[in-house]
């Protein structure tokens, strides 16, 4: 009795295993790659050019067939319609399906269709989304394998993906592969992908996600080095019909001018460079980069307050900021020969002393500094005190240049009279 007991106590477990063992090859063991793209073909041929239907039979197909072992063959089948051989041929002894994306039509609308396939199945199955990543970077990697109408099929298909978030803007750095790149296959293949892409959200949903991924300043990488200048993106990418793209980004190219100015600019400071030097280089730049003067006037003062430890104490940092500004007066009378740069710089003046408390007090001195440094003319300070000046702070500083904008008025006016009667 005893040892009939031990024996079944001993043979449950082994049979029960036994039996989930089997049940589990069964399922997902049974098919090597070539059974699994022969299931899947026989199955899209069935279901035809029906794209529901195609959803529909690779939602029920997850079931059975194992997906996360063969991700690679089922994407190769649905974009390329059989197994991709390297270089992005098509494997010549396995059978095919005509149910795909590179035997589908060459417009916008069907590759939307196929993206909404693509969608359902990766939320259906959540381990694919990876999978689906490394397929899309593989084939960019193929480009140069696909015939011309491939490759825009699979442009618009991947503008539209990246559009519903479907995939992450991280897969563009396979269109950076030097062959690509060279050939002009990078260049001609981002106009289609991003074309769809801004036609599915705008340049500043595209502009987002570029930049999530540091990508914003890369674009001109699908180029040669002899090619990429703004000027050669900007003629290609208008000329295809994507000037948002152009415009954007030339004001990257812009900012980062800009910024780049503006360490320069506080290096330069900081070492102590004569004027006549700085002028010289800031003057270049302007040039180089087609940096308006109002602008440049911008990065000069902030680079001019940003040199100096200010004292914490406001009866003193008002002189010392009278003192500081004197000294660099003359390289910012180099660059207000414009009134609108005058008025910039009031501007300016205007919101760092409303940004610094300690400062508040010394905004009508610094601007009488200015007019005495010509620095600034009486007519933007007149501008600027009528209508020009922003809300921060208005009143206070409006109080402040009160007397000093009567005398300015009174000097004017004493001016033209005198020069009435010379007349």
């Amino acid at each position: 009795m005893v040892s009939f007991m031990n024996n079944q106590k001993q043979q449950k477990p082994t049979l029960s295993g036994q039996r989930f063992k089997t049940r589990k090859r069964d399922e997902k063991e049974r098919f090597d790659p070539t059974q699994f793209q022969d299931c899947i073909i026989q199955g899209l041929t069935e279901t035809g050019t029906d794209l529901e239907a195609v959803a529909k039979f690779l939602d029920a197909s997850g079931a059975k067939l194992d997906y996360r072992r063969y991700a690679e063959t089922l994407f190769d089948i649905l974009v390329a319609g059989g197994m991709l051989a390297p270089g992005g041929t098509l494997a010549d002894d396995m059978m095919r399906t005509d149910v795909c994306v590179f035997a589908a039509q060459e417009d916008l609308e069907t590759m939307q269709a196929f993206a909404q396939v693509f969608n359902k199945l990766i939320r259906r199955y959540k381990y694919l989304e990876k999978g689906f990543e490394d397929e899309v970077k593989k084939l960019l990697l193929f480009l140069k394998g696909f015939s011309e109408s491939e490759r825009n099929k699979l442009a618009m298909l991947t503008g539209v993906l990246l559009a519903n978030g479907t995939l992450n803007a991280s897969i563009l750095n396979s269109l950076y592969n030097e062959n690509l790149v060279k050939e002009g296959v990078s260049a001609a293949f981002a106009v289609k992908l991003f074309k769809s892409w801004i036609n599915e959200k705008d340049i500043n949903a595209v502009a987002s996600s570029l930049r999530k991924v540091s990508m914003d300043n890369r674009l001109m990488e699908l180029f040669p080095a002899n090619k990429q200048s703004v000027e050669h993106f900007t003629k290609y990418f208008t000329e295809a019909g994507l000037k948002e793209l152009s415009e954007y980004v030339r004001n990257q190219q812009t900012i980062g001018a800009r910024k780049e100015l503006q360490k320069e600019l506080q290096e330069q400071m900081s070492r102590g460079d004569p004027f006549k030097d700085i002028i010289l280089y800031v003057k270049e730049e302007m040039k180089k980069n087609n940096i308006p003067e109002p602008v440049v006037i911008g990065i000069i003062w902030s680079s001019v307050m940003s040199t100096v430890e200010w004292n914490k104490k406001e009866e003193l940092v008002a002189e010392q900021a009278i003192k500081h500004l004197k000294q660099y007066s003359p390289l910012l009378a180099a660059f207000t020969t414009q009134g609108q740069s005058e008025l910039t710089l009031l501007l300016k003046i205007q919101e760092y002393c409303y940004d610094n408390i300690h400062f508040m007090k010394a905004f009508q001195k610094i601007v009488v500094l200015f007019y005495k440094a010509e620095v600034l003319s009486e007519e933007p300070i007149l501008k600027w005190y009528k209508d020009a000046h922003v809300a921060k702070g208005k009143s206070v500083f409006l109080e402040q240049m009160k007397k000093f904008v009567e005398w300015l008025k009174n000097a004017e006016e004493e001016s033209e009279s005198e020069a009435e009667e010379g007349d």
